[in-house]
This record gives structure tokens, C-alpha cells and sequence, in this order.
């Protein structure tokens, strides 16, 4: 494990030592992620959304008992119960609260009030800002590489814009991999990268192993951006269920969406009310229309049969367009000490090309 080779804004603001983030992929980032990622010296973020509230509660007590380094907890900030959830990353010391929407101003205050790091994750310059002037103390900006939900705008385009816009610390996600990566989020100013793919294929993601293989096998042209599993553009590998479901019509869809939000209703312990509200929040937070609310419970239900359960016929992978240049599966710490060697070596090797004042 090596030690400290680079300092930013964000290793300052966390308390990690390098600046390097596992971002909260539903499934996957659970307890063993999260503490094997502290335990190496980056960021680990439990992904809540697919967890009740007892389930989010063991996980942040489990990940303790793993490690005593900082970490962080994504949550939904549209969710009913974001509240109640910001009480318990409150009374378990959790550093970091991730959000990924905005959370309401309040919402802020309480979390920082308790010195927990606010860090919403943004796809546009103004977004960025808006949460700045709420009081967050950092934010996470994914370029449309990244993998799950994104956007259209490649990170080498989308970074810069949210760079000049804030001032707070920013954490770029969006096609990094390794410390060439790094070395050049920071260039061009981030205080740090954030990986999804990059550490669901580590030896430490629970992923299944032959899931995981699935994704080595994959070239830089099989992911695919659709629409067609919850309403919202969703980066995927590109699978026989994937295509399916691009060629198929809304109303044949219409019966495996009703089975996948029943069982999403049964995983989650919800009530229909707290559905319909969850639903409400939705529309109003991210403008979804009433198909695409519709929807909204096939991702965590078709993720989990997927990344879980491993059945990669009725389930979906999320990935980002990394996953055709990723050929191994070290432990985070392996990763993590030849990420932040290899960055290292690149801005040294580039502060060279700089000409001393004559």
C-alpha cells in the first residue's frame, strides 16, 4: 500500500489519500466494495437506492466494522424517506453524503451542520452551480462515457464547463480508468476522478465472476445508450435482452414492467402510497413524464438480475465505454496504488515540458 503521493482540495475535504472515488453503482457497491476501496486509501460510496432503510443501516455498521478510514453513502435525494437517511449517516459518523440529484437546501444545512461532506453529482455547468450557492461542499460531474444513467456530453467537454462555473472542489467520472486518467482530471483542474466500471471489476466486487468475464470479453464499441428500460438514457452493454428491448414496442414492454415494479415493491418493503409519492417526487425533481415514472422500477429490478443474481437474460449491465480497454480484476488496492503511481509519474513527466523562467 503506498502512501500519499498526491494532495488536492478533495483528499483535504474527505480525508482520503489519494483522490480517487468508487462511485455508488446499485448492487454492486456494497459493504466488501466500500471498505476494500477506504482500506486502500480512495473514496468508497455505498449505493442506498436499492437498499431499505434496515438494509442501508447494517450496511454502514458492516462497512465500520471493515474499516475505521472515511466513506461515503449515496442516496436518492427524491426519495420519501432522504431524511430519515441523512439521520442515519448522522448518527454513524458516515464523511460523505453523495446525491444523485440535488438535495434540497435543508437538506444541506443538516448534513453539514453535522460536518458531513455534501457532494451532489451534476451533468451541467448551472446544476453545479445551483448546489454551490446551497451550501455543497463538492461536486461530481460524469461526462456521457460513464456508465448508468448519463448524459450526451463527453467528459473532456462537459469538465471544463463545471471547472469555470464553481469554485468547490470537482470530482470528474465519465471514462477513467487509469492514472493517465487522473493525471489528466487533473490538468485540467478536477480534484479528483470517480470509477463505476473500473471497480465493479476488481477481485473485491460481488459481482459474479462469470458476469464479470462477460464484461472483460466486451470491446469499446458494445456498450449502448437507451431508453428503453426505465424512460432515461441508461449506458448498458449491449446484450440479446438489451437489443430486445430496443426493437420492442411500449405495449409489449407493458407486462414485464408491471412484474419488475411488483418485485421492486417487495424488495424495497414499500407501500403503494410511498410508491406513488416516490412517483410524484420524480416528476417533479426530474420532469419524468407518466411513461417514464412507468418505468422507473425496471432498472433496480433488471440491474439486480443481472449484477446480482447473474442472469444476464432477464437482467441488465450497467457499464460505462471503459469496459473495452479493462482486461483484469486486481483488488482495489492494487488498482488504486498503480492508478495513483502511474499519475505521479505523468505530471512529473509533464511539469518537464514546462520552460524555466530565462
Amino acid at each position: 500500500m503506498i502512501e500519499q503521493l498526491i494532495r488536492t482540495p478533495f483528499t483535504d475535504l474527505v480525508g482520503v489519500r489519494h483522490p480517487v472515488v468508487q462511485t455508488g453503482m446499485g448492487w454492486v457497491s456494497g459493504p466488501r466494495l466500500v471498505s476494500a476501496t477506504a482500506n486502500a486509501g480512495g473514496l468508497g460510496i455505498l449505493a442506498s437506492a436499492t437498499m431499505t432503510y434496515e438494509e442501508l443501516e447494517k450496511a454502514i455498521v458492516e462497512v465500520k466494522g471493515r474499516t475505521d478510514q472515511p466513506f461515503g453513502v449515496n442516496l436518492r435525494a427524491d426519495a420519501g424517506d432522504a431524511p430519515a437517511r441523512c439521520d442515519l449517516l448522522i448518527e454513524h459518523g458516515v464523511k460523505v453524503a453523495s446525491f444523485a440529484l440535488a438535495p434540497k437546501p435543508e437538506l444541506i444545512a443538516r448534513l453539514k451542520a453535522h460536518d458531513i461532506v455534501v457532494m451532489p453529482s451534476i451533468g451541467a455547468a448551472k446544476h453545479a452551480k445551483k448546489v454551490a450557492g446551497w451550501g455543497a461542499d463538492a461536486v461530481m460531474v460524469q461526462g456521457g462515457e460513464g456508465g448508468g444513467h448519463t448524459g450526451p456530453v463527453p467528459t473532456t467537454l462537459l469538465l471544463p464547463t463545471v471547472l469555470d462555473a464553481v469554485a468547490i472542489p470537482v470530482v470528474a467520472a465519465g471514462g477513467f480508468f487509469d492514472g493517465r486518467g487522473l493525471a489528466a482530471a487533473l490538468s485540467y483542474g478536477a480534484a479528483g476522478v470517480g470509477m463505476g466500471t473500473r471497480f465493479l471489476l476488481t477481485s473485491d466486487s460481488a459481482v459474479p465472476d462469470a458476469v464479470k468475464q462477460l464484461y472483460l470479453e466486451r470491446g469499446l464499441t458494445d456498450t449502448v445508450v437507451t431508453a428503453k428500460v426505465d424512460g432515461m438514457p441508461h449506458r448498458m452493454l449491449r446484450t440479446d435482452l438489451v437489443d430486445e428491448l430496443e426493437h420492442s414496442s411500449a405495449v409489449r414492454r407493458m407486462g414485464p414492467t408491471l412484474r419488475r415494479t411488483l418485485e421492486f415493491k417487495h424488495d424495497t418493503g414499500m407501500s403503494w402510497w410511498e410508491l406513488a409519492k416516490d412517483g410524484r417526487e420524480m416528476k417533479k425533481q426530474q420532469g419524468r413524464t407518466l411513461g417514464q415514472m412507468a418505468l422507473a422500477a425496471n432498472t433496480p429490478t433488471m440491474l439486480k438480475a443481472g449484477l446480482v443474481e447473474g442472469d444476464t437474460s432477464a437482467g441488465v449491465l450497467a457499464s460505462g465505454q471503459v469496459v473495452g480497454v479493462i482486461d483484469d480484476l486486481p483488488s482495489c488496492e492494487e488498482l488504486i496504488d498503480r492508478i495513483v503511481a502511474r499519475a505521479a509519474d505523468e505530471l512529473r513527466r509533464a511539469s518537464s515540458y514546462v520552460v524555466a523562467d530565462q
